[in-house]
């Protein structure tokens, strides 16, 4: 993993896809820390790995829950 801190975002809303959720997620980091992800992990169930969305590269880490994305910088 390349992140050491990062924000740590919740969403189990069924209706939304996965970009959706990294998109809201990303927007909302952006508006509190000035600046833009540009890694976002999420659980291996999400079935994303290297893939690049909302400007960030998402890949799937086994100590992620589901519902969960892990922002930051790396």
């Amino acid at each position: 993993m390349d992140l050491r801190t990062g924000m740590l975002w919740f969403d189990d809303a069924r209706d939304r896809s996965l970009t959706e959720k990294i998109a809201r997620a990303v927007a909302y980091y952006q508006a509190k820390y000035g600046q833009a992800p540009n890694t976002c992990y999420v659980p291996p169930s999400a079935s994303a790995d290297d893939a690049t969305i909302s400007g960030v590269c998402v890949k799937s880490a086994p100590n992620i829950l589901p519902g969960h994305l892990w922002l930051g910088v790396a």
